[in-house]
C-alpha cells in the first residue's frame, strides 16, 4: 500500500503518541497486522494484542519517553537513533528504532540496542553524536 505522507512524519507522530501515552492515537496509526518487536526479540503481533500490550506498558512505565536524535528513511522504512527515558534511575537508554510504514500507518515498530553491529546491519554510518552523554 502506498504512502501519501512522508514515512518519517508517520514515525514521529507514532512516537508522539508513545510519549503522550495516547492509546487512541497509537491505535489509529497501527495497521491491522501491526507487529512490535522488542530488543530481546519478543514479538507482539496484531493490533488488538498491541493495544493491550501498550496499555500495560504505559501503566508500568508512566514517565517513559523516547527522544530522537536522528531520523532517516529509505522508501517505507524509517530508521531512528535516540534514547529512551525510563525514570530518574535510568534517564538515558540509547536505542535504535525502525518503523515500516504502509498506507500512512505503522506496520512494524522495532527496537534495537544501539551497538556498532546493529548500526552496521541497518546501514548506518557512525553518527557524530556523543552516545555517552545524556
Amino acid at each position: 500500500m502506498m504512502n501519501q505522507r512522508d514515512p518519517k512524519l508517520i514515525a514521529l507522530l507514532f512516537n508522539e503518541c508513545i510519549n503522550n501515552r495516547d492509546i487512541q492515537g497509537l491505535t489509529q496509526l497501527m495497521t491491522e497486522d501491526y507487529i512490535l518487536i522488542l530488543r530481546d526479540g519478543q514479538v507482539v503481533a496484531g493490533k488488538d494484542a498491541n493495544v493491550k500490550s501498550w496499555t500495560q506498558f504505559f501503566e508500568m512505565c508512566p514517565v517513559y519517553k523516547n527522544t530522537f536524535d536522528r531520523i532517516e528513511s529509505r522508501a517505507n522504512q524509517v530508521i531512528i537513533l535516540g534514547h529512551a527515558y525510563w525514570n530518574e534511575k535510568q534517564p538515558y537508554d540509547p536505542g535504535i528504532w525502525t518503523a515500516r510504514i504502509e498506507g500512512d500507518r505503522v506496520a512494524e515498530w522495532r527496537l534495537y540496542d544501539d551497538t556498532a553491529n546493529n548500526r552496521a546491519d541497518l546501514g548506518l554510518v557512525e553518527s557524530k553524536l556523543n552516545r555517552d552523554m545524556p
